[in-house]
């Protein structure tokens, strides 16, 4: 647990370039440097919790990736770049990363994966559900039909249904007000609203997605994180192929209420 506020911008600042990659001295350091706009190892250390021995360590760490200037005086004294220039460095450093990655996946990749997945999938935490379904709308050659709690059509969802319409899919959605239909009909003029199978808000039901008859999501939402009322808990299993017993079961209860919405 941190004993400083998420919203402390030192203690964020830290995290993240830690994140990125850089060691716990040198973030400290660096973020130190930052708000002094230069200084020495004594000037940082008092600051800093970094041991002044440490200091020139991890000054050594940050100049080797260009992101903090020496001046050779008595002593000696350190001047960190522009956080617009920090910002680049560390785009330019995940962009390379990710790119490396991207070639070392596509070559432990031996084959086309499987058209057919046997058996259902989970998905644990409301980013990756998200991005499941994402995905899954970004693979969509002929129909989506989503159901799903208002809070949940986020913006990320509604750009990601935009693009699969802008490709001629069709959208169905259930699961929303009057109001927030007005608003999605404007950015997706085609998708057709259909009435939902439940009221939502008395279940702990998430999310029910099909994806060209052949592949089926559905999530549930789960009690809330004591540590951040407002984080989504949410899990998800989907499946994938026509006799996948996942689709099969979720086709025909979609099958059914599409053809009675339409009678």
């Amino acid at each position: 647990m941190r004993d400083n506020p998420p919203d402390d911008p030192n203690s964020a600042a830290i995290d993240n370039l830690e994140q990125l990659g850089l060691s716990t001295y040198a973030a400290r350091t660096l973020v130190a440097l930052v708000g002094l706009g230069s200084g020495t190892a004594k000037d940082v250390s008092e600051v800093a919790d970094v041991p002044r021995t440490r200091v020139y360590d991890s000054v050594e760490e940050l100049t080797e990736k260009g992101l903090v200037d020496v001046q050779h005086s008595t002593p000696k004294q350190f001047w960190p770049v522009s956080a617009e220039t920090l910002g680049r460095a560390f785009e330019r450093e995940f962009q390379y990363r990710l790119s490396r990655l991207r070639t070392a996946l596509d070559a432990l990749d031996s084959g086309p994966r499987r058209t057919e997945q046997e058996g259902v999938w989970t998905v644990d935490g409301h980013e990756a559900v998200t991005s499941r379904v994402t995905e899954f709308f970004d693979s969509a050659e002929d129909e989506i039909v989503y159901m799903t709690v208002e809070e949940l059509l986020t913006d990320e969802i509604v750009e990601s249904l935009a693009r699969a319409a802008e490709r001629g899919v069709q959208i169905q959605l259930a699961g929303i007000s009057p109001t927030v239909q007005a608003s999605i009909q404007e950015s997706i003029p085609g998708a057709e609203m259909f009435e939902s199978l439940w009221v939502w808000s008395d279940t702990p039901a998430g999310r029910l997605l099909m994806i060209d008859g052949t592949r089926t999501l559905v999530s549930v939402r789960q009690e809330r994180s004591e540590s951040d009322p407002s984080e989504h808990a949410e899990t998800a299993i989907w499946g994938r192929g026509e006799t996948n017993s996942l689709v099969v079961v979720l086709r025909a209860i979609f099958t059914w209420r599409l053809s009675n919405a339409e009678g």
